[in-house]
């Protein structure tokens, strides 16, 4: 079974398609309500959304999921049956499992409510048609898909003094370089209001990166000065971004609670401070990526239509 712990949760969609033919016999009895065993559609119906909340417990690898919506839908032809599933969740991960299960389970009650009456009876195929959530919805448009440009600063006393190992800010390059980033400086600095506000302001308005990444001094000790060095610079807050940050992080570190970290624009550079420790720096890029992609598209002209927000089978 996967970890998933890590992961944010959106809302996943998934619809799965299942095909039953059948002879044209059945398909009058079921229209007319003739079968001996009933309605196999009412039945097949409950079965689906049943199967769709219990995946987890037929398929081995299949992650307990907080299932939220199950429509089914029937198309009768002159010889066949179609099954349409739709699954919502919001959870870490998609649902298409569910949305499969479910078309399957559907097929085979009333495969099972018809064999009876019709030996001739195959299920043909079991497809997924589409799924939304997770980071296809965030990919970038091709148009808009040129090299950015990333900063990170360290903002730490230890670290500037040769006293403790930068972790965080190595961490952090490695990140954006694995998403097409080119890091266009990486600087250690104490953490001293007078020393970051100019060096936010050079990186901002003369290398003029897409992203400001700065690591350390969001907390509540004496010289944690970042959120106030930021603030004189920031044109646009993102609050969104922050309180994202801290919720992700409260659930796994009653800690984060005390961070004090902000985020907002400087002409056309996101600025997101986090904090100085390299499990903070892990959260953050967790939750900026892949939906800060949805903003540098936006900063750069486009829409707010989400590219690929349906992805084929």
């Amino acid at each position: 079974m996967r970890d998933v712990s890590h992961k944010v949760s959106t809302l996943r969609t998934a619809v799965a398609k299942a095909i039953l033919r059948v002879s044209p016999s059945t398909i009058s009895q079921i229209k007319n309500n003739t079968l001996p065993k009933g309605n196999p559609l009412d039945v097949a119906k409950v079965a689906a959304i049943q199967a769709a909340k219990n995946t987890s417990q037929i398929i081995p690898y299949c992650h307990p999921m907080p299932v939220e919506y199950v429509g089914v839908n029937f198309q009768l032809d002159e010889d066949l049956i179609e099954i349409l599933v739709t699954v919502k969740a919001v959870y870490k991960t998609g649902v298409e499992m569910e949305a499969l299960t479910a078309a399957s389970v559907a097929a085979l009650t009333i495969y099972d409510m018809a064999k009876m009456v019709d030996e001739l009876m195959q299920i043909e195929s079991v497809t997924l048609v589409s799924k939304t959530g997770g980071k296809s919805d965030y990919s970038i448009a091709p148009e808009l898909q040129s090299i950015r440009r990333a900063a990170i600063l360290v903002l730490s006393d230890r670290v500037s003094a040769g006293q403790a190992e930068d972790r965080s800010g190595k961490y952090i390059a490695q990140q954006l370089e694995e998403r097409d980033f080119d890091i266009a400086e990486l600087t250690v600095l104490s953490d001293d209001q007078s020393v970051i506000a100019p060096a936010v302001k050079r990186i901002c308005d003369e290398l003029k990166v897409n992203l400001l990444i700065t690591t350390g001094g969001t907390g509540l000790s004496p010289r944690d000065s970042t959120p106030e060095a930021l603030r004189d610079l920031i044109e646009r807050d993102l609050p969104g971004i922050s309180e994202a940050i801290r919720n992700y992080g409260q659930e796994r570190n009653s800690y984060s609670m005390l961070s004090r970290g902000v985020a907002g624009t400087r002409g056309n550079t996101i600025i997101v401070s986090l904090p100085g420790s390299l499990g903070a720096a892990q959260d953050g890029i967790t939750v900026l990526f892949p939906a800060i992609n949805h903003a540098f598209k936006m900063i750069e002209g486009g829409d707010h239509k989400v590219q690929n927000s349906e992805k084929k089978s």
